[in-house]
């Protein structure tokens, strides 16, 4: 059973950034596709970006596109969300998600919320001034 565990929120102004991590143990595979989710206070769940098992594929929603980075190192079994450019709306309390099913594996596109059968605690983002 894999277990993923999110770092690296908190507060910052408008137009600064942050850079979340999630830490990936307990798994079989060297490799896992990882996605990353948000939800804002009573708002669903949405998709942010996702990244490929062996990165050959990156994805981002439309909202983070240009301001957000995904990105993996093997060596430290985690993955990275470079967040620049913060804006208010970026608020949420952010996941980190895997699953085993295709849709779940960043081959084409985020998947949707039900396609993750594995998630982290999630981390607070307050973008503000």
């Amino acid at each position: 059973q894999v277990q993923l565990v999110e770092s690296g929120g908190g507060s910052a102004q408008p137009g600064g950034r942050l850079r979340l991590s999630c830490a990936v143990s307990g798994s079989t595979s060297d490799y896992y596709a990882i996605t990353w989710f948000r939800q804002a206070p009573g708002r669903e769940r949405e998709g942010v970006s996702c990244i490929s098992s062996s990165d050959a594929t990156i994805h981002y929603s439309d909202s983070v596109k240009g301001r957000f980075t995904i990105s993996r190192d093997n060596a430290k079994s985690t993955v990275y969300l470079q967040m620049n450019s913060l804006k208010p709306e970026d608020t949420a309390v952010y996941y980190c998600a895997t699953g085993d099913v295709f849709e779940a594996w960043c081959y084409s596109g985020i998947g949707g919320v039900t396609a993750y059968t594995s998630w982290g605690q999630g981390t607070q983002v307050t973008v503000s001034s």
